[in-house]
C-alpha cells in the first residue's frame, strides 16, 4: 500500500514538473513577471519609499518638539548640592527631571519651502520608478521578439535542410541509375552539410535569445521556460499614419514619466532655493520647560524640641529654648517644592557666516537654472528620438514591403528551377544557387518583418500610453 502511494506521489510530481516545463509564456506574462521581479524596479521602488518617508518626516518637523530628560546620579566627596546649591561633603543620590518644548514661530517660510521641496522630490522618485518600468517593458518586448525571430529563422533553416536532404536522396537514386553524373550528388551533399551547420547555428541563436529574455525577466537561467509563438502578423501594430512625429511628441510631453520627473525636479529646485534664501534671515522661536529636583540629603523642619541652653544665676535655674527638629524630605515632596517653570522667545540672527549662507542661496538659484536647462535638453532629445524613431519605422515598413516582393520573385525563381532540375534541364549547382538565394531572402524577410514590428512598438512607446500587446 505504501509503495502504491509513493508511486502515485512521484507520478504527480513528475507530471507537474512536465506541465511547468511545457508552459508557454506570452508577451503579457513576460512583462508582468519582469515588472514584479526586476531588481532595478525593486530598487527604484525602495528609493521612492525613502523619498516618501523623508517627505513625511519634513512635514512632522513643523510641529513643536517635546522632550523629557531625567538625570539620576550618586555623588560623593566635595560637591554642590543640586537643590540648595550649598557645598557638601556627604554622599547622596540626586535626580533632576525636565520636560522641554520648542517651536519655530517665523523662519521666512523655510520650513514650508523645505516641505514642498521634499514633496516634489518624492514625486520625482515615483515617476522615476514608472520610467524604469516603461524601459523594462520595452526591453522585454524587444527580447521577446528576438526569441520569435530566432524561432522563425530556425524553422526556415530546418525546411532548407529537409529540402536539401530530399533533393540529395532523389539525386542519389538518379546517380545510381546512371541518369545524372555523380557530381550532382556530391554538390548536394556539400549543400546538406552547409544547411546542417546553419540549422545548428539557428538553434544556438534560439537558446541565446531565450537566455537574454530570462536575464531581462530576472529569471534563473536554468529554470524551465518557453515562450508562446504567435504569428508575427497577429501582433497589433498601429497605422504609421496615426503616429506622426508632432502628434507623438505632444502625447509624450503629456504622458511620459521622464517629463514628469523633469518637472518635479525643477519644482524641488525652486523650493530648495527658497530654503537657502530663508537661511539668511532671522528666525523667531518659542520655548518652554517644566522641571524639578530631588536630593537624598534633603531635610525639612518637622517641629521643635525644648533644649537647655544655660543656667540662670543665682537661682541656678535651667534656661530652655526651642530648637528645630529635621527629618528626611520624601521624594514627591521635594519634587513639589522644587518644581519650576520657564517660558520664553528666542531670536537667532545670522550676522556673519563667512559667506556660506549667501553662497548656498546663489548655488541653489543656479541649480534652478541648470534644471530648467536640463528640462529643455531632455525635451529636445525626446523630440529628436521621436523623429528618428518615426523615420526608422517608415524605412523599416518600406523595406519590409520591398522584401515581400523580393521573396515572391525568389520563390517563383526557385520553383521554376526545381521543375527544370526534375526534368534534367538544370544542373545541381544552379539549383543549389537558387535554393540558397531563397533561403537568404526568407531570412532577410523575417528580419525585416520583426524589425518593422519592433520599431513600430518603439514609436508607439513614445506616446506614453502603454504598448499594445
Amino acid at each position: 500500500m505504501r509503495t502504491r502511494i509513493l508511486y502515485t506521489v512521484v507520478f504527480f510530481l513528475l507530471a507537474s514538473n512536465t506541465l511547468f516545463a511545457q508552459e508557454k509564456w506570452g508577451l503579457q506574462k513576460c512583462i508582468e513577471y519582469a515588472l514584479a521581479n526586476n531588481i532595478s524596479i525593486k530598487q527604484s521602488v525602495v528609493q521612492a519609499q525613502i523619498a516618501g518617508l523623508q517627505y513625511d518626516e519634513t512635514k512632522m518637523s513643523q510641529y513643536p518638539s517635546l522632550n523629557f530628560a531625567d538625570n539620576t546620579s550618586f555623588n560623593s566627596g566635595t560637591n554642590q548640592d543640586p537643590t540648595t546649591f550649598a557645598r557638601t561633603t556627604q554622599s547622596y543620590f540626586a535626580s533632576a527631571m525636565a520636560l522641554q518644548s520648542s517651536a519655530q514661530i517665523f523662519n521666512w517660510f523655510s520650513k514650508q519651502n523645505s516641505i514642498q521641496a521634499y514633496r516634489w522630490q518624492a514625486e520625482a522618485a515615483k515617476a522615476s520608478s514608472e520610467n524604469i518600468k516603461d524601459n523594462i517593458t520595452l526591453g522585454v518586448c524587444n527580447a521577446y521578439l528576438q526569441v520569435l525571430l530566432a524561432r522563425a529563422q530556425d524553422s526556415v533553416a530546418a525546411v532548407q535542410l529537409r529540402q536539401s536532404q530530399s533533393q540529395l536522396s532523389n539525386t542519389q537514386k538518379l546517380v545510381d541509375a546512371g541518369s545524372v553524373p555523380e557530381l550532382n550528388a556530391t554538390e548536394l551533399q556539400a549543400q546538406v552539410g552547409t544547411d546542417s551547420a546553419n540549422l545548428i547555428a539557428a538553434a544556438g541563436n534560439v537558446t541565446q535569445s531565450i537566455l537574454s529574455l530570462k536575464a531581462d525577466l530576472n529569471m534563473d537561467a536554468g529554470a524551465p521556460f518557453d515562450v508562446d509563438q504567435p504569428p508575427v502578423e497577429l501582433i497589433p501594430v498601429e497605422n504609421i499614419a496615426d503616429l506622426q512625429p508632432e502628434v507623438v511628441y505632444t502625447l509624450a510631453i503629456a504622458n511620459l514619466p521622464q517629463e514628469r520627473i523633469d518637472d518635479y525636479k525643477l519644482k524641488a529646485a525652486q523650493y530648495n532655493a527658497g530654503v537657502a534664501k530663508a537661511g539668511m534671515y532671522p528666525t523667531f522661536s518659542a520655548f518652554g520647560g517644566l522641571g524639578s529636583r530631588y536630593n537624598s540629603l534633603g531635610e525639612d523642619a518637622t517641629g521643635s524640641l525644648l533644649t537647655p541652653i544655660g543656667i540662670v544665676q543665682p537661682s541656678n535655674d535651667l534656661v530652655y529654648a526651642p530648637l528645630p527638629v529635621y527629618s528626611k524630605t520624601s521624594f514627591f515632596t521635594q519634587l513639589n517644592e522644587n518644581f519650576y517653570q520657564s517660558i520664553g522667545i528666542g531670536l537667532s540672527v545670522p550676522i556673519f557666516s563667512g559667506g556660506s549662507l549667501r553662497g548656498a542661496w546663489k548655488i541653489a538659484s543656479l541649480n534652478v537654472k541648470n534644471q530648467a536647462l536640463q528640462n529643455d535638453a531632455d525635451n529636445q532629445t525626446l523630440k529628436q528620438n521621436i523623429y528618428q524613431a518615426y523615420t526608422s519605422a517608415l524605412v523599416a515598413l518600406n523595406k519590409f514591403d520591398a522584401e515581400k516582393k523580393t521573396l515572391d520573385a525568389t520563390q517563383r525563381s526557385y520553383d521554376f528551377a526545381q521543375k527544370r532540375y526534375n526534368v534534367g534541364l538544370l544542373g545541381s549547382l544552379e539549383l543549389i544557387t537558387d535554393q540558397n538565394n531563397l533561403f537568404s531572402t526568407q531570412l532577410q524577410y523575417l528580419q525585416d518583418e520583426f524589425d518593422y514590428v519592433f520599431k513600430m512598438k518603439v514609436l508607439e512607446f513614445y506616446k506614453g500610453q502603454g504598448l499594445k500587446l
